[in-house]
């Protein structure tokens, strides 16, 4: 065996690696993740929502969207005129629709039951067709096979841009007696959801 002057044993007296190349990648890796834990750990660990969880498809009113519902009057598909002011001491449901549109077709018959249970108890639908010129056809033969009882208007670009913008459909908004927008709903909604916000409200 090879021993330098000293007499000291030459691969004795080598360095080992501070690392073990074989495991070298799987602790760069459990230190990676170690790091990625401690910020996701930072960063929820901030206060709840004083109230919550919503149910899909709600959005929490902001404090522009709890203001007075704007006011509008639109042309309905009986070739009336529906104006919102006019339902002042009613709740109300605004939803915006179209015959094209999946959801909504799934959620309208909801509607007209609603309309049944609650129509003598101070409460309205007024639908909102959002059909363009190429379905625009459709929308009476729509409203008589779906049997729909309450009153259609057609949306203009005016009742688009007052109620921020309708990005999807079925949209929905309810409002309370005082003409109040409580709550908005994108999406479909079960119709237990809206029965339970309606007989808050009424």
């Amino acid at each position: 065996m090879a021993k330098n002057i000293n007499g000291i044993d030459q691969k004795k007296n080598k360095s080992k690696p501070l690392i073990n190349p074989k495991h070298k990648n799987l602790i760069y890796t459990l230190g990676f993740l170690g790091i990625f834990l401690i910020f996701f750990v930072i960063n929820n660990s901030g206060s709840e929502p004083e109230q919550g969880p919503y149910p899909p498809g709600y959005d929490k009113a902001s404090s522009a969207e709890k203001g007075v519902a704007p006011s509008f009057e639109l042309s309905t598909t009986d070739g009336a005129k529906i104006n919102l002011n006019d339902y002042k001491g009613k709740v109300v449901i605004l939803d915006f629709w179209a015959t094209w549109c999946g959801p909504c077709r799934r959620g309208i018959p909801d509607l007209v039951e609603l309309k049944d249970k609650y129509k003598d108890k101070g409460f309205e639908i007024i639908g909102i067709t959002v059909d363009q010129a190429n379905t625009m056809d459709q929308v009476i033969p729509f409203i008589n096979n779906y049997k729909i009882n309450y009153p259609v208007a057609y949306a203009n670009s005016d009742i688009i841009k007052k109620y921020g913008g309708i990005d999807a459909i079925p949209t929905s908004f309810i409002i309370d007696k005082e003409g109040k927008i409580v709550s908005k709903h994108v999406g479909l909604i079960m119709k237990e959801q809206y029965i339970k916000e309606i007989e808050e409200i009424l």
